[in-house]
């Protein structure tokens, strides 16, 4: 999951990233508001940590913008505003969630994982797709009790397919999720087409190869 934090306390957006990372999230961060817009502008991310306090600018302005956008990621409110009419005008405005500061980091990263079954329809963390089965928890790969061994970037990218099992990903969102921010005139990719080829290689052991369509000219979809 790509993530914005845009967070003014620099010692938070710190410990932040710092633990998101760890837990295997793609992190970006924005210190002011105007920051925050020019990347939303141009990045789809799909989570957004909003502060509401910011320098520059009124989060709440930031939130309405967001949503203007034709893609909308999940947006949780962290702010130190703890007056229910903040709480209701958010969320009201199309945040998903809530959370005062002070928060646990482990609290965050439950309410995120909530967002991410309620947004994808999925009822655990284990992804099922032709008798493959994905633990994004443990990140753990197997097929009939026997797994399958995958680098960092090829269960990331397996992962964020069958999350998205029903759209045609382009090169240029796969490549976004996996490797960060790239200028859509300047990214190679062929970064994703041999992670692509090495995935198809090792699924190839356990399930026909006709699992994951190439779309000339566009990308991938996976087929069930």
């Amino acid at each position: 999951m790509h993530v914005l934090i845009v967070e003014d306390e620099v010692s938070l957006a710190n410990e932040l990233m710092h633990f998101l990372t760890q837990e295997h999230y793609l992190c970006d961060w924005a210190f002011t508001g105007r920051e925050a817009s020019e990347k939303i502008a141009v990045n789809r991310y799909d989570f957004i940590l909003l502060d509401l306090g910011l320098p520059d600018y009124e989060g709440l302005d930031l939130l309405r913008e967001t949503r203007q956008l034709e893609h909308e990621p999940a947006i949780i409110v962290l702010t130190a505003r703890g007056a229910l009419e903040d709480r209701i005008e958010g969320l009201g405005m199309g945040a998903d969630d809530y959370l005062p500061k002070p928060f646990s980091l482990l609290e965050l990263q439950a309410r995120m994982q909530a967002i991410v079954r309620r947004k994808f329809q999925v009822k655990s963390h284990v992804l099922e797709f032709r008798g493959i089965e994905l633990d994004s928890m443990a990140r753990r790969v197997t097929y009939q009790g026997n797994e399958i061994t995958l680098t960092k970037k090829e269960f990331d990218l397996l992962h964020y397919m069958l999350l998205h099992r029903k759209r045609i990903m382009t090169r240029l969102q796969l490549t976004e999720h996996i490797w960060g921010n790239v200028l859509e005139d300047s990214y190679d990719s062929n970064y994703i087409d041999v992670h692509i080829k090495n995935l198809r290689k090792k699924l190839a052991e356990y399930i026909p190869n006709d699992w994951l369509e190439t779309v000339r000219g566009v990308g991938y979809r996976l087929v069930a």
